[in-house]
């Protein structure tokens, strides 16, 4: 058996793209989900995902790790999609290896009921062998990236159920740090949560872009116009998901383009 292909991050500049996407198609046995998706990703910025509901934004997230790999029936993928100039669909392409490097956040928070400590290095574990030094470090450093350690930092051994929503949707997001992922992908991660909860996760999606370029679907345009540098905009063309127009976060929402997006942006009720 040949071995598989792990990805290796090369050096980065800002601005270059980190994942570049051709020609995507992504086909249930009814009908197409997704159609001919060209996109770019890249280093240091926040990418937003708009559009109605069943355009395929979730479905687009999910091709970019291979998440559909596990749906069920499952789906059909065309086209390409490379990280740092890899197939992540190659054959040889380590699918383990390749979600530890692009996360993703879901909408609703999912917690194991075990204590915060094994939440947040349950990915840590999987991966990586680390003595009780390293764990330790790599604990407090993702709980504070996810600006979690001051809260949870004398209950560590708590159950994770024990935390509020928005807590819960932080440790999430630690416990995908704690792995050090090159890409965050993030699926509608405010919208089961309260405004303040929701304004930290907006602050923390600030200050990671850096470190990590963001994907970020939402059905919040407010939330896209504070958070994204550019904006990706999915529509529904002839019943498929089709990608619309991509464009700079003000360029969008001033002067979008395409007729699609334009009553997409008027409908939602932008600006």
């Amino acid at each position: 058996m040949a071995e598989a292909l792990r990805l290796v991050r090369p050096e980065e500049s800002p601005g270059q793209a980190v994942m570049t996407v051709r020609d995507l198609s992504v086909l249930a046995p009814s009908a197409p989900l997704l159609q001919d998706v060209q996109l770019e990703i890249r280093r240091g910025e926040v990418l937003g995902i708009i559009g109605p509901s069943g355009a395929g934004k979730s479905t687009l997230l999910k091709a970019l790790n291979r998440m559909v790999d596990l749906e069920s029936p499952p789906l059909e993928v065309r086209g390409e999609v490379e990280l740092d100039g890899l197939s992540v669909y190659s054959p040889r392409t380590d699918v383990d290896d390749l979600r530890r490097r692009v996360g993703i956040l879901f909408q609703q928070p999912v917690v194991f009921p075990r204590s915060i400590r094994a939440n947040t290095l349950f990915g840590v574990v999987h991966h990586e062998r680390l003595d009780r030094r390293q764990r330790s470090g790599r604990l407090e450093e993702a709980l504070r990236r996810a600006a979690l350690w001051d809260e949870v930092k004398d209950r560590l051994d708590q159950p994770a159920t024990l935390l509020s929503v928005g807590q819960q949707q932080r440790l999430c997001l630690a416990r995908t740090l704690a792995v050090r992922p090159q890409v965050l992908l993030m699926d509608e991660p405010t919208s089961a949560l309260d405004p303040r909860s929701t304004a930290a996760i907006e602050e923390l999606v600030l200050s990671l872009r850096e470190a990590h370029p963001i994907v970020l679907v939402t059905h919040d345009l407010a939330q896209a116009q504070r958070t994204a540098d550019r904006v990706a905009c999915l529509c529904v063309r002839n019943g498929v998901g089709e990608l619309i127009e991509t464009a700079c976060c003000t360029d969008m929402f001033s002067n979008p383009r395409c007729r699609e997006t334009a009553e997409y942006l008027e409908k939602a009720g932008a600006g």
